[in-house]
Parts: C-alpha cells; structure tokens; sequence
C-alpha cells in the first residue's frame, strides 16, 4: 500500500470554484439584506399636509404650480 494521500477524497471548500459559485449569490443575499435595513431604519417619516406648509398636490392652486409647469413645458421643447 502506498502512503500517499492523492487518492483521498479533497474537502469541499479546498476547490476555488466553489467559492466562486457560492461567494457571488451570498453577496447578493448580504448586500440585500445590508440594503432593507438601511431602508427601514433610515426611512423619512410621513409629513401631513400642515406639516408640509398647508399645501397638497390636490389642493394646490394653478397660479402656486406656474413655476413646474413652467420647468416642465420648457424640457420639452425643442429650443436651443
């Protein structure tokens, strides 16, 4: 019999390859994981419409939208 051990079996985490396989989905699932929790202690609170100076989208009045419909109707035209 001989005593060297090439015929053993090699462990699983000694072949590069299967880091390769596995490092790139459990990155993915980290960095997902890293991200909802930014998102959820991070997130910005609610503003009621008092909160945000009385005036809402819905009830707000033409002459206090000028200035956006402005912005938006100047990028989209075509001028130089």
């Amino acid at each position: 019999m001989n005593s060297n051990d090439t015929d053993s079996p090699t462990a699983w985490w000694r072949f590069p390859m299967v880091w390769l396989v596995v490092g790139g989905p459990l990155a993915v699932v980290v960095a997902s994981l890293v991200t909802a929790f930014i998102a959820a202690h991070g997130a910005d609170p609610v503003l009621t419409a008092e909160e945000r100076g009385g005036i809402s989208e819905r009830s707000a009045t033409p002459e206090a939208l000028t200035p956006a419909v402005q912005a938006r109707n100047h990028a989209a035209t075509a001028k130089p």
